[in-house]
């Protein structure tokens, strides 16, 4: 019978003498439901090939192994590693690479693990420090991932599933919609987590839009056009580009008007998709 996750966590750590690392954003989770949720959310099968982002103790990994086909797992912490090695030694189906996942090619790593396949899962209880770093490098860097199902800050979580017309819809949240389908699937307290950090967490899914269906022909002016547009959220979207772009007003206004909307118009009012015609416009008629 497995043991319990918070049985296993406090066993682990007080058999090996260790304590969470703040330096490395060590927080772990103990709740089983939540560990068993964040599975299922991931879709992960039989048929699945895996890559877990700092599996710390092994709580999510061990639901994870079973599950899948294949897990290949990164582990910053090499105290952790010789446990997790341990822990998993007589399963051909566990890859553990000890480095920081930020400095990996991971289309390299793919291809030595899984072979040349296509459609890889990618789940991770993200440190809060570098939540935004570690899902840009997931969606820069390899076209061999397909899903990605990441445990953050309940706060970022909110903001990168945002809808427009809504306090936390921002550029990164424009930004993050535009590579993939981004659900907020639900809360996580943090009572369920030893140490317990300040802030709740949340369990967001993101489904990775393949760049042949991405629409915008320009997405490096697309990210640097969104930017500008929220770069003082308070102010009107023709504020923003007048300084950004060094523009004057009045061609801005008359630009806005042309493409139907009025000049009062924010960057918050502005769907994803509309950003990509805008811009592309924005960029034709006035750059």
């Amino acid at each position: 019978m497995r043991k319990s996750t918070q049985n296993h966590v406090r066993d682990l750590l007080r058999s090996n003498k260790l304590n969470a690392k703040k330096r490395f954003g060590q927080n772990y989770l103990l709740d089983d439901n939540i560990l068993k949720n964040i599975v299922k959310t991931a879709r992960i099968s039989s048929t699945s090939n895996v890559i877990e982002i700092g599996p710390g103790l092994g709580s999510l990994t061990r639901y994870l192994v079973e599950e899948s086909k294949n897990l290949l797992a990164y582990e910053i912490d090499t105290d952790l590693s010789e446990i997790l090695l341990d822990m998993f030694e007589e399963r051909d189906d566990f890859h553990l690479k000890s480095t920081d996942f930020l400095k990996v090619d991971i289309s390299k790593d793919i291809k030595e693990t899984f072979g040349d396949v296509y459609g890889v899962t990618i789940v991770a209880n993200l440190p809060y420090y570098i939540t935004t770093p570690i899902i840009m490098k997931c969606l820069e860097s390899s076209h061999r991932l397909t899903r990605m199902v990441f445990m953050m800050q309940n706060e970022v979580a909110q903001r990168l599933s945002a809808k427009p017309n809504t306090k936390a819809y921002n550029a990164l949240s424009v930004m993050i919609q535009y590579k993939t389908n981004t659900e907020y699937v639900f809360k996580v307290p943090r009572t369920v987590f030893l140490p317990a950090p300040d802030v709740d967490s949340a369990i967001v899914s993101m489904d990775i839009i393949p760049r042949s269906e991405r629409l915008s022909k320009d997405e490096d002016f697309l990210f640097d056009f969104v930017k500008q547009a929220f770069k003082q959220k308070r102010k009107i979207l023709i504020n923003n580009l007048h300084a950004a772009y060094e523009i004057p007003k009045d061609a801005i206004r008359g630009f806005l008007k042309a493409q139907g909307y009025k000049e009062t118009l924010r960057a918050e009012a502005i769907p994803v998709r509309e950003f990509v015609r805008l811009s592309e416009a924005f960029r034709d008629e006035l750059l």
